[in-house]
């Protein structure tokens, strides 16, 4: 027998650690059902018990008056249902039977759970031993002496309960559970009322409505004035849901089975004042070829290829004259520029009816690692304004994989909401939220990103997103790393190729044997290919860590640990806010005109500049540069030199001491004190659109350089240690192969 304890906080937890002793007895697909039936039966036993001694204790003998528990909404559990019949049949090897039975019992009284209640406990894969275990640890861990406690206990253990198999199910748990930090900011936000009829329309376990009774609790609010209404097309979830509402007392109208909603709308006349929703992100093949004409598409045809614009108008159609909606959805509902869901988007946001778009942090859903948004939308707003906010640096770890919200950070979302609601001027605040009007809106081609108008905000990519594909490249990297280890007989001959010419090479391999010739010739070839691979892979790498650097502003702090998305201290400026040991300079204040000639000096040799960088000359040309190479200009090393192009704008960084290049050329000496010279040159390739102004037309080579544009140019510069370190860090990338 499991010791006996009384409800407190962390039980949930306590029973949900003993309930797992049945793990591994019981097929995956069943394990759910059994777990959450033994709740619901243990529930509804001891509602009925303290309703049961109430009506004793009156004496007008109704005890056994189904009337007299429904009127109270309270189920009536017939004798071989209540629980002390169950526990008393614990270890016996009929125990399966009896809860079986007694979940038809409770059917054939209460008939909105016909069909409802799991009815598997007989079955012959279920460990009987073990489930007298588990009957055990529900009977002796929980004490009824309280029952409005214990009431409220197993509810939160119900809650609870499916939140622990949405974890352990991952992407599959999603279909099923909205994480409740997510649900509570959608019921805060919206704050139904009393007699408001509140429409789920992929309502899953039922969590969306559980929260907006606990809402209106807290607030004074008679639970049973709100009417609650939902669809599910999962069977399983369906039940779930039924018996979710049973154990809350929830009134529910979930239609008299599962259906799509697309194509068999259980409420089509229906009109929700609140609807709260998180709908399967980016669902394709959601019926549109048999829907072309449904009246639900006011703004237009949703694409086949995607229904997330036809959940938004399938809960639009439903909204009342006076209706709010909050609903979550992927990211590139928000940004997508063409077709369809362009043209969906840019209507709705005309018919003012987008007031606020919440970003979310990466982690808070177990069913996906994209980037989600909340839309909030309101029939009745007093403003054509739409507020943005971004949350991705509030909520804390609550696991390794999950975040969460506190109940601060949903307030503060809230507060911000309802604060623009009342119409509150002075909102916007950095990197949190800012109110955009239409026309900037409109300016911005219809893209509702709150990274797009929030100032300090992070990046519009997500960051958990980014570190993924680091990993990929690692791992990919990895391997390229293992097939250039593997080529170990290469390296035996390798120095026999070194450095020789093509036909000297030829005349080596000749004088090999057959085996030694095909081994070699085999081993280079995986060599080179191997090493272009990881080349390649590298210099993705290292482009990646510089936006996550320098664009993003989370280079490593004192701590190791990402500047911004540990809150670092930033600073506003002209052009925006940078972390706050940033400069911002000018390149003509960092670059210095070189115009010094080769003059007398002898032997310099002669280099030309390509679209990768600068060259010596001697490896490509016979011509030299000039007839005299003593009017050659100069160049050492560190300097930054700009060629000319018919086609392509050359420029780079000398790394060699000395050299020297065309007359028409242009030369800059960099302040090493400010700039790495390498870093610029990187800084300069990765951010080419900014930089392509410096080139205007030419009439003899095509393309010149753009001197006074050149010296206009704005660099956000950090400090030069950390260029420095970028750079030993993208040097040793590639030393990892060569």
């Amino acid at each position: 027998m499991a010791d006996k304890t009384n409800a407190n906080i962390g039980f949930e937890k306590q029973l949900w650690d003993a309930a797992c002793v049945l793990w591994g007895h019981i097929p995956a697909a069943e394990y759910r059902k059994v777990i959450i039936g033994l709740i619901f039966l243990r529930y509804i036993s001891a509602a009925f018990d303290k309703r049961y001694q109430e009506l004793v204790e009156e004496g007008d003998g109704f005890e056994d008056d189904i009337d007299a528990y429904t009127m109270e909404n309270v189920f009536f559990v017939p004798e071989e249902a209540r629980w002390n019949t169950i526990a008393a049949a614990a270890h016996t090897p009929e125990i399966g039977t009896v809860i079986d039975n007694a979940m038809r019992a409770i059917e054939a009284d209460n008939k909105a759970l016909k069909g409802v209640l799991p009815k598997n406990y007989a079955s012959p894969d279920l460990d009987k031993r073990v489930l007298g275990e588990v009957v055990d640890i529900f009977t002796n861990n929980i004490d009824i002496s309280n029952a409005e406690v214990s009431v409220d206990l197993l509810g939160r253990t119900y809650e609870y309960c499916i939140a622990q198999f949405a974890a352990y199910e991952g992407v599959k748990g999603g279909e099923f559970y909205t994480p409740a930090s997510v649900v509570k900011t959608l019921v805060e936000v919206l704050e139904p009322l009393e007699n408001c009829r509140v429409y789920d329309p992929c309502c899953g376990s039922g969590g969306m409505f559980v929260q907006s009774v606990n809402f209106l609790r807290a607030h004074n609010g008679r639970r049973g004035t709100i009417s609650v209404y939902g669809q599910e097309s999962n069977p399983d979830t369906w039940k779930m849901a039924k018996m979710n509402m049973a154990i809350r007392g929830i009134e529910a109208d979930f239609g008299p089975y599962h259906a799509d909603t697309f194509t068999n709308d259980l409420h089509p006349t229906m009109k929700a004042d609140y609807i709260l929703a998180n709908p399967p992100f980016n669902l394709s093949n959601w019926g549109q070829e048999s829907l072309i004409d449904d009246v639900r598409w006011k703004y237009g045809l949703p694409p086949a290829s995607n229904a997330n614009f036809a959940w938004i108008q399938h809960m639009i159609h439903h909204l009342s004259p006076n209706g709010k909606m909050g609903l979550v959805l992927a990211n590139t509902a928000l940004s997508i520029n063409t077709g369809e869901e362009y043209e969906i988007r840019k209507k709705i946001i005309e018919d003012n009816l987008v007031e606020a778009i919440v970003s979310l942090p990466a982690q808070l859903f177990y069913s996906t690692k994209i980037r989600v948004s909340i839309w909030f939308i309101n029939k009745q707003k007093h403003n054509t304004d739409i507020l943005f906010i971004d949350t991705r640096k509030l909520g804390h770890m609550i696991s390794r994989t999950m975040k969460e919200f506190s109940d601060a950070d949903i307030m503060k979302i809230a507060d911000y909401i309802h604060r623009f609601q009342n119409g509150e001027e002075n909102i916007d605040t950095v990197g949190f939220c800012k109110k955009a009007t239409i026309d900037e809106v409109r300016n911005k081609k219809y893209n509702i990103s709150p990274s797009k108008y929030i100032t300090g905000s992070i990046e519009a990519e997500d960051i958990g997103e980014y570190l993924n594909e680091i990993d990929e490249d690692l791992r990919e990297l990895s391997s390229i790393k293992k097939n250039i280890d593997g080529a170990k007989s290469f390296a035996q001959y390798q120095d026999k190729l070194r450095g020789n010419t093509f036909d000297s090479a030829l005349e080596q391999i000749i004088k090999m044997t057959p085996d030694e010739a095909s081994l070699t010739l085999r081993e280079a070839d995986l060599a080179l290919d191997s090493r272009q691979k990881a080349s390649k892979k590298i210099n993705e790498i290292t482009d990646k860590l510089f936006k996550y650097w320098f664009i993003d502003y989370n280079f490593p702090d004192e701590n190791n640990e990402p500047y911004q998305l540990n809150f670092g201290d930033m600073k506003e400026t002209e052009y925006g806010f940078i972390p706050c040991n940033w400069t911002i300079v000018k390149m003509g204040d960092i670059l210095a005109t070189s115009t010094e000639k080769v003059g007398d000096r002898e032997g310099v040799p002669e280099y030309s500049t390509t679209n990768q960088g600068v060259f010596p000359r001697a490896a490509k040309f016979n011509k030299s540069l000039t007839q005299n190479s003593n009017k050659n200009k100069l160049i050492t090393k560190n300097d930054i030199v700009f060629g000319m192009s018919r086609e392509i704008f050359n420029f780079g960084i000398m790394v060699d001491e000395i050299g020297s290049v065309s007359p028409a050329y242009h030369v800059y000496h960099i302040d090493t004190n400010v700039m790495n010279p390498e870093f610029l040159e990187i800084y300069m390739r990765l951010c080419s659109d900014y930089f392509l102004s410096l080139i205007k037309p030419g009439a003899r080579e095509g393309q010149v350089l753009d001197k006074e544009e050149l010296k206009r140019k704005i660099i956000l510069c950090p400090p030069k240690e950390l260029q420095d370190k970028y750079m030993i860090v993208r040097k040793h990338m590639a030393d990892l192969i060569y």
